[in-house]
């Protein structure tokens, strides 16, 4: 279990300290499910590279439960090569920036690879869950999405959703990706915060000698970390999210919370951010 200081604690950290709270690494190791899981509402995060054989989900001890899912929903990104997730004896296919939600109840979920010299990254996300929805598929092409920014502004980008009140129905969770084009390498700015969910950055599409500068903290006492290719930064609902990055890049977001509305968060004014 990680647990995440609060806002006043997180101004004083130090680099290191910053980056052990809020930061996440080494998720995607070949042949292994790697789960992690955070007080911010009890999300689970993970990656799961199955390679020559398929991997099956289990549920961690401090579930308490039967199977992974017997209370908690999970929503599955695929970055690498093509795989499959197989949910009760069903397989669903997904290419990159393909996205598998699973519901509630679901018993047996496993992951596997077509090709284990190219073999798929899952990257999980998992909230505790009040109801349960349909495992549904939803594909890159699929997912509701539209291009915004600018690129006087640096920052013109496709947001993807896939997991939304629209789009793939869940208890609480919401999954979606941006992917910035070349030249823009702002993921959002203005910041904003979330006073009533939390929100998960997974960076991924980053060549290896590039790196994000992601933007944490109070608007008035604003941390930065620097993340690479693979790793996830969290963001508690007081904190802002924000990064700019060396060259362009996608990233996964993620939510959990009271309220499903992509809108629902309070922007902040650039001039006041410290």
């Amino acid at each position: 279990m990680r647990y995440l200081p609060n806002a006043a604690a997180t101004s004083r950290l130090s680099p290191q300290e910053l980056r052990a709270s809020f930061l996440v690494s080494n998720l995607f190791r070949p042949g292994e499910i790697a789960l992690e899981i955070v007080d911010l509402d009890r999300v689970v995060i993970g990656g799961a590279v199955p390679s020559d054989a398929p991997l099956a989900l289990t549920a961690h001890p401090d579930f308490l439960s039967e199977y992974f899912t017997e209370r908690r929903e999970l929503g599955v990104l695929n970055i690498g090569g093509t795989g499959s997730v197989t949910v009760d004896g069903e397989r669903h296919a997904l290419g990159k920036k393909d996205v598998l939600y699973v519901g509630r109840g679901s018993r047996d979920v496993s992951f596997a690879s077509d090709d284990p010299d190219r073999p798929a990254k899952f990257y999980l996300v998992s909230y505790p869950a009040h109801a349960s929805h349909p495992t549904t598929l939803v594909t890159g092409e699929s997912a509701q999405g539209a291009t915004i920014g600018a690129q006087e502004t640096a920052n013109r980008r496709r947001v993807a959703r896939y997991i939304h009140t629209a789009g793939a129905r869940s208890a609480q969770l919401v999954m979606g990706v941006t992917t910035l084009e070349t030249g823009s390498v702002w993921n959002t700015m203005p910041a904003h915060t979330h006073h009533r969910r939390t929100e998960i950055y997974l960076y991924f599409d980053l060549p290896a000698d590039a790196i994000v500068l992601h933007l944490l903290g109070e608007p008035t006492a604003t941390r930065t970390i620097v993340a690479r290719d693979g790793e996830v930064a969290l963001s508690p609902g007081w904190s802002v999210h924000a990064g700019c990055g060396t060259s362009a890049y996608s990233f996964c977001w993620a939510m959990g919370g009271e309220n499903q509305d992509y809108a629902d968060m309070q922007p902040v004014d650039i001039s006041t951010l410290r």
